[in-house]
């Protein structure tokens, strides 16, 4: 097994009553340090019309953070791809690799946040028709050299008139990275259709820190069935796991502030979207059976939640291969900063103390 790298994903999780400003501040700060600290990747969440989940373009933020760090990959997670154009998409993301050199990667998947739904007018029910075929689309403009016809379901693409080869009138851009940037999969359920999707196109699976164990091992489970059927070669080394994980210097102090910071506030704020739309806490659950009021914090400390010293996290994340396998990239949620001092220090332990030990036990 190859180094297993290390990332930050932000949804972002901010209270509504922090200014704007103030949060994306926060934000860029926590991708600079990231940076410094030798951080491999970053993925920053899409959401439209969320208070908490505030940041509407992480292609913006991509760009702006990519003037002010050195050498760490970023990425949306995802693009909403069922939300924009394909041909915006395909544009865009190809401009932001050249502003990144290269630096940029990319995650594709279904938005699924009702309110940005509803504005848009699009059902959950075409979502993963318009995913497949948004995918797809894209793709096939990265590929195209010459005129572009495309028929769709929900897009057609006709461009062939008016081209101009003289005046240069009729491109489409091309990413930076040959043929395209590194994509990835949001992966949250078992026996997930889009994991079939990942292993198919020969695209990473990017399992959810809001998942269990047996969960995350079945995502790999069905991608590689998948993949090589299609006549891939999966590699677990391309097998990103999010995890919540919060250190401290004592075990005691980690699990007392992880009950009651914005690590278990944001599996309360997912809790509550659940609850008041009447769906079931199932995403959360290792058996289907469990009642959604036994779905609380100490349950996410057991389950998903690795909040310790860095020894008692390296015996959580042991255990947790045991059960999903190896895997390339421990990708660490990041939280808003209620309390700068222990944000950083945790980040820090992670990066000087966790990943080493990590990497001296199931890396190279």
């Amino acid at each position: 097994m190859s180094r297993i790298k290390s990332g930050i994903f932000i949804m972002p999780f901010h209270p509504p009553e922090k200014p704007l400003a103030q949060s994306y501040d926060e934000d860029m700060e926590l991708i600079i340090r990231a940076d410094e600290l030798g951080f491999d990747e970053f993925w920053i969440g899409e959401h439209h019309t969320m208070a908490f989940e505030n940041i509407p373009s992480p292609e913006i933020f991509i760009a702006a953070a990519m003037r002010e760090t050195e050498r760490i990959r970023m990425g949306p997670a995802p693009v909403c791809i069922q939300q924009h154009h394909p041909f915006h998409v395909a544009t865009r993301l190809a401009m932001l690799d050249h502003l990144c050199k290269g630096r940029l990667n990319l995650c594709f998947g279904m938005g699924s946040v009702a309110t940005d739904l509803e504005v848009l007018g699009i059902t959950r029910e075409d979502s993963p028709m318009m995913v497949a075929e948004a995918v797809a689309t894209v793709l096939a403009l990265w590929e195209s050299d010459g005129p572009v016809e495309i028929e769709g379901k929900f897009w057609n693409i006709s461009m062939k008139e008016n081209i101009d080869d003289a005046v240069g009138l009729g491109i489409v851009h091309k990413p930076y990275q040959k043929p395209h940037p590194p994509i990835s999969m949001p992966i949250t359920s078992m026996n997930s259709g889009t994991a079939k999707a990942a292993g198919r196109m020969g695209f990473e699976p990017f399992a959810h820190s809001l998942i269990a164990n047996n969960v995350v091992a079945n995502i790999w489970e069905t991608y590689e069935a998948a993949a090589v059927e299609a006549g891939n070669d999966p590699d677990r080394a391309d097998f990103k796991i999010a995890r919540a994980v919060f250190l401290a210097d004592s075990k005691m102090e980690a699990q007392k502030l992880a009950r009651s910071n914005s690590v278990a506030g944001g599996f309360r704020y997912i809790c509550d979207l659940l609850d008041r739309s009447n769906r079931s806490r199932g995403m959360f659950k290792r058996d289907q059976e469990t009642p959604d009021s036994e779905v609380d914090v100490d349950y996410w400390m057991r389950e998903q939640i690795i909040a310790g010293d860095p020894d008692f996290a390296l015996e959580r994340i042991l255990e947790m291969t045991e059960e999903t396998g190896e895997f390339g990239t421990l990708v660490m949620m990041g939280y808003d900063w209620d309390d700068k001092d222990v944000w950083v220090n945790s980040m820090e332990l992670f990066a000087n103390e966790l990943m080493p030990r990590v990497n001296g036990a199931l890396g190279d």
